[in-house]
């Protein structure tokens, strides 16, 4: 789904209406800070987003992105290794960070008293990261070992890597965020020093605040603490072109550890940043037609009506800067071949290219949308979220707050077109997982 619909909150049925009401300023060092004001309870979330992710990465440095993730948390000149993380916990709060493709975030939510606390530390290792063999090679192991966790001990992992590796022909996309593992046994110190002197600066990162504070205070807060960082120049983002796909893929895994066969067909799309960029809302709209929830297309037809899978739906991929995905999937009942779930989907897509979709079915979608995105205002992580990704992949304040009047104005036609743009067989890539047959 597009990033600001993924998880933008506070939606009415207004079209005109205000998401966030974020506040924002910029720091004399390129430092952008924004504030949504959430006075509920005394808590506040604190994430700082870096430009800058694993499609990023050298060839043959795979995985070194979130490599450097894990060891930003081994010390600076005044932390030792851990303590970061124990200071925020000593101090009642949680924190953690997560890398993507094209950005990497680290989060805290503590009580909104310790927001400076968390503040200094966050600038501290952005300016201050200290790392030796000693840190460095331990964390190495414990990166591979979460692969192996992650994606080698998970067959629906592996296969959706290798699916990835067939759907983008060039595009950095087709590496894995954590890495190949031969790639990631050679990650040294020097690699990780060399990225973060590279892309760890203040005018390269945003930084988000959502709780109860002010805009004044986290202003002083953040020129106390952010403000002391100096600039660096940034490395540029070199990111290829996405050659014309010409053919239809199709990958097949057997694997004993599975126990319910599944089918996943995923196409090429545009993004917020790339393509017909304009047709995510209607991507966003068309996924929800078909699988947004119980009454939706595809659930009704394969798992009510038809009966032939246990599980069935369609998912849109649009928050990137490079292509984005349209995905279908599902999964057969006990006794019924992944082959029919495969027909039956083909039908579904031929339905919707043949005969569009209904006035009923978007004005539907359209407020489901709506009606799932209105819990997350109230939250505090959820907002922090949806701004820090919506920014850091080029998308202004403006645009998340327009984010219903773009839905709104989504019609039938240009959803249709959308699908037609979409859903062409030379631009797939089909993977299919079954267990391995008893003998």
């Amino acid at each position: 789904m597009l990033v600001v619909g993924l998880l933008v909150a506070g939606l009415t049925a207004r079209a005109d209406a205000a998401v966030f009401n974020p506040k924002s300023f910029t720091l004399e060092n390129g430092l952008q800070v924004v504030v949504v004001e959430n006075r509920r309870i005394p808590v506040v979330t604190h994430m700082v987003w870096y430009k800058t992710g694993s499609a990023d990465e050298e060839r043959g440095k795979s995985g070194i992105a979130h490599f450097l993730e894990h060891l930003m948390f081994r010390g600076t000149e005044t932390l030792k290794p851990g303590e970061f993380s124990r200071i925020v916990n000593r101090n009642g709060g949680n924190d953690n960070a997560f890398t993507s493709w094209d950005y990497t975030a680290y989060f805290q939510s503590v009580a909104a008293d310790r927001l400076e606390l968390v503040m200094g530390m966050e600038a501290d290792r952005m300016a201050n990261l200290r790392l030796t063999d000693a840190v460095v090679l331990p964390e190495r192991d414990v990166i591979l070992e979460e692969r192996r966790q992650v994606i080698d001990n998970n067959p629906t992992a592996v296969l959706g890597e290798q699916m990835r590796a067939a759907q983008y022909l060039h595009y950095p996309y087709r590496i894995p965020i954590i890495g190949w593992e031969s790639e990631m046994r050679t990650l040294t110190t020097e690699d990780a020093l060399a990225w973060y002197d590279r892309w760890y600066a203040p005018n390269n990162a945003i930084v988000v605040i959502v709780g109860d504070v002010t805009i004044d205070h986290v202003r002083a807060l953040a020129e106390k603490t952010y403000g002391k960082v100096k600039p660096r120049e940034i490395g540029k983002r070199d990111r290829v072109e996405e050659p014309p796909q010409q053919a239809a893929r199709r990958i097949e895994r057997v694997d004993p550890r599975v126990q319910q066969p599944s089918l996943t067909r995923q196409y090429l799309a545009p993004s917020v940043n790339w393509g017909e960029s304009e047709q995510s809302y209607a991507l966003e709209v068309l996924a929800e037609i078909l699988s947004g929830g119980p009454t939706s297309r595809l659930y009704r037809k394969l798992v009510v009506e038809d009966a032939v899978a246990v599980s069935a739906g369609a998912y849109y991929s649009g928050d990137a800067i490079g292509p984005g995905s349209f995905g279908f999937y599902g999964s057969p009942r006990p006794g019924i071949e992944v082959g029919a779930v495969e027909a039956a989907i083909d039908a579904q897509i031929e339905r919707l290219l043949t005969d569009g979709v209904t006035a009923e079915e978007i004005a539907d979608a359209k407020q489901r949308l709506k009606a799932d995105a209105v819990f997350a205002v109230d939250s505090i992580r959820g907002p922090a979220n949806v701004i820090g990704r919506a920014l850091v992949l080029g998308q202004s304040i403006e645009d998340i707050e327009s984010w219903p009047a773009r839905i709104d104005a989504v019609t039938e036609a240009q959803i249709e077109a959308a699908a037609k743009s979409v859903l062409v067989p030379e631009h797939s890539v089909t993977g299919i997982l079954r267990p391995k047959p008893t003998s």
